[in-house]
């Protein structure tokens, strides 16, 4: 048997007629010359199509008077070429049935001609030329529509795909993490064996890290999740007050290790009142719980961070005011912008995620939230959100507008 070897393979075979190599480059290259063929016979045919009306017109033209004006019949050739041809060929045939539409003025000359006949010939010159211009046009349109929806399709799968991954990796990290905390407290709990104040403090401090990076992962996801299918929440009537306290009651440890005081305050009264809006606790929660974490992280050793409520007629306004180093003046129109950490002081310590979040939720409220710098020294977080009466006027109108049947 003799061996033969392929040409694009460097794989020996034992056939005498074809081999392996040989069989899938002969199909690749007949593919490739038929498509050519193909594409080459269409296009041609296209291109005949146009110019055979083209000759029709022209013997139409020539053939008979020029009172009878048959040129407007280019208007079939280019819309073809329109349509089928690129701008350079479309503008050469729109070029030639001008010429030849002016052209049988003169030509053959066998017939009078006059001023009426000119004017109809430049009428069916400018008619060519508006035809070719406006069927451009919409050539161009439909190709920036079409372009447009590539784009938009291809959004729509990104989206996807970015949903998908943050997904996928939130639970990847968080299926460990949850794993390492619950081990931590069975080290705290003594499942395995005593454990001394010195470890216990040190396991403290790694299930307070641990939880960190939950919060973190947890974060993500939900800042992403918004972004794509917008913050769903469920709204019930609250007390502002009432909120700052349960928000401030955990964090009071963490201000005790930094030597930082937290205070509630109603503006200019020292008595206690309600502050009524309609919103999703679980969300305001974790924005107070947000702003006044930061403020503890940037304020000084023995200094106040306040957390104040304002009353106003439309809206409640809520301040969390420290006593850190401020913030420069042009860091803070991206401060609530995803991602950002700044690069002063007050540098983000963490994703940059959190105060977006905020943001988030809170505009999902029908709120506006804000940043301004002390006129001593320190930051201003504030937000403001609608007062439940408002609210719940606006709700009532709402569904009394809708209903058909309700009397006035």
């Amino acid at each position: 048997m003799k061996e033969l070897r392929c040409p694009g393979s460097v794989q020996i075979c034992t056939n005498n007629f074809v081999c392996k190599g040989n069989l899938s480059y002969f199909t690749t290259t007949m593919i490739f010359h038929l498509s050519t063929h193909f594409f080459k016979h269409f296009y041609l045919s296209q291109l005949w199509l146009i110019v055979g009306i083209s000759v029709i017109v022209f013997v139409l033209e020539f053939s008979t008077s020029p009172d009878y004006i048959f040129g407007y019949l280019y208007i079939g050739s280019i819309l073809l070429a329109s349509a089928w041809l690129d701008r350079r060929i479309t503008l050469i045939i729109i070029s030639v049935a001008a010429f030849l539409t002016i052209l049988n003025i003169w030509i053959p000359g066998l017939h009078e001609v006059n001023a009426a006949t000119v004017t109809s010939r430049l009428v069916a010159v400018l008619a060519l030329v508006v035809t070719g211009f406006l069927s451009d046009r919409n050539r161009r349109y439909a190709e920036e529509i079409v372009q447009q929806e590539a784009k938009l399709h291809a959004q729509e799968i990104l989206s996807r795909v970015r949903e998908d991954f943050v997904s996928t990796l939130t639970h990847d990290l968080k299926t460990p993490l949850l794993g390492a905390i619950e081990t931590i407290k069975a080290f705290q709990h003594g499942t395995f064996g005593t454990v001394t104040g010195m470890q216990q403090k040190v396991l403290a401090t790694m299930a307070r890290s641990h939880h960190t990076s939950l919060e973190l992962v947890e974060t993500l996801l939900d800042v992403y999740r918004n972004d794509i299918q917008g913050l769903q929440l469920r709204l019930e009537l609250i007390d502002l007050v009432t909120l700052a306290e349960e928000a401030m009651m955990p964090l009071r440890e963490l201000a005790a290790t930094r030597q930082v005081y937290l205070r509630l305050a109603y503006e200019s009264s020292e008595f206690r009142r309600a502050f009524w809006v309609k919103g999703d606790i679980f969300q305001l929660r974790r924005v107070f719980t947000n702003l006044i974490i930061n403020a503890i992280n940037y304020s000084l050793r023995g200094s106040l961070v306040e957390i104040v409520l304002e009353p106003h007629p439309r809206y409640h306004i809520v301040k969390i005011i420290d006593a850190g180093d401020g913030i420069a003046a042009r860091e803070l129109p991206q401060l609530f912008e995803r991602f950002y950490q700044g690069d002063g002081s007050r540098q983000v310590k963490g994703s940059g995620l959190g105060l977006y979040l905020t943001r988030q939720i809170i505009e999902a409220h029908g709120g506006k939230i804000w940043a301004e710098n002390r006129v001593t020294k320190g930051a201003i977080f504030s937000f403001r959100l609608p007062v439940f009466p408002l609210q719940f006027d606006n709700l009532t109108k709402d569904v009394f507008n809708s209903n058909p049947n309700s009397s006035r």
